[in-house]
């Protein structure tokens, strides 16, 4: 059982950004200056343009390792420094949705601590290595 709970938690993780940067990759390709308008958004918040790729990177790139269990464990230390990331830098001012992306954080601190889970790539890397 608890083989397919950690299976799961990785899954739920996964999705959570996974989902997040189709949405906003769809939004983006949605409209002639999609692009542009996501640097806007993000200019609003005091970020540089340059941090309209790289949410879109760490997102889908990290957000795709931890679906696979592939570098499980740098896959979750990034997206948990991604996660407070965003909620200090965006400014949240609903609590409840920065306590939220603090709540992400600690599950993917939970998830590298424990990094080789079941249906994972990890966890063939370590049988063969054993």
């Amino acid at each position: 059982m608890n083989k397919l709970l950690t299976v799961v938690a990785r899954l739920l993780l996964a999705q959570l950004f996974l989902v997040h940067v189709c949405i906003l990759l769809a939004q983006i390709m949605s409209h002639p200056a999609g692009y542009e308008q996501y640097q806007i958004l993000l200019g609003q918040y005091g970020l540089p343009g340059i941090f309209a790729p790289l949410t879109i990177l760490i997102q889908l790139l990290f957000g795709v390792l931890l679906l696979i269990g592939y570098k499980t464990k740098l896959a979750a230390y990034v997206l948990a420094g991604y996660a407070v990331f965003i909620a200090v830098a965006l400014k949240l001012a609903d609590p409840i949705v920065f306590m939220q992306y603090l709540a992400i954080a600690g599950g993917m601190l939970a998830l590298a601590l424990n990094p080789v889970t079941a249906l994972s790539i990890d966890s063939c890397v370590c049988r063969k290595k054993a």
